[in-house]
């Protein structure tokens, strides 16, 4: 059977539970080997695409609807919406990457690995294939592998069975 591209996974968890610093460490370990890796970073507030003091940042305060920055290597898109996007029409464009990384979405239905801080338990419920804790910490997620969240190569054995 084919699959499709492209492949996702969330990494999620509460806040600062380590979930960025982790996927900092796969994405570089997937790179250094080939792999082309695009992450998506949910955010359940507003935030920031620009700062003060750019072009785009004065043109976007001026009222357009949208401003996209590119030059030959890549580019940046700050767009208002109507409605929220599906996150299915997101991935079209991460079409040619061999993964989808997923920060955040701890209540989706996408398989996770959950990122448990050192005083916290585990909060998602649905399709964490693995909790990734400092070694020192139990969590109350029964039958669910717990990897050390430190050791890239432990996480990486189960981000590998979605490429």
């Amino acid at each position: 059977m084919e699959t499709t591209k492209p492949n996702v996974i969330a990494i999620s968890g509460i806040k600062n539970s380590g979930k960025t610093t982790l996927i900092a460490k796969i994405v570089a370990a997937l790179a250094s080997e080939g792999y082309k890796v695009g992450v998506i970073k949910h955010d359940g507030h507003e935030f920031a695409a620009d700062h003060p003091g750019t072009d785009s940042h004065k043109i976007k305060m001026a009222g357009a609807d949208a401003v996209m920055v590119y030059s030959a290597t890549k580019l940046m898109l700050v767009r208002n919406l109507d409605e929220t996007v599906a996150f299915e029409d997101l991935l079209k464009y991460y079409a040619d990457m061999d993964l989808v990384i997923v920060e955040g979405m701890k209540h989706s239905s996408l398989p996770k690995i959950e990122v448990v801080s050192n005083h916290a338990k585990a909060i998602c419920t649905a399709n964490v294939i693995a909790i990734a804790a400092p070694a020192s910490v139990a969590t109350n997620a029964a039958n669910t592998p717990i990897i050390d969240r430190n050791d890239v190569n432990a996480v990486l054995k189960y981000i590998r069975k979605f490429i």
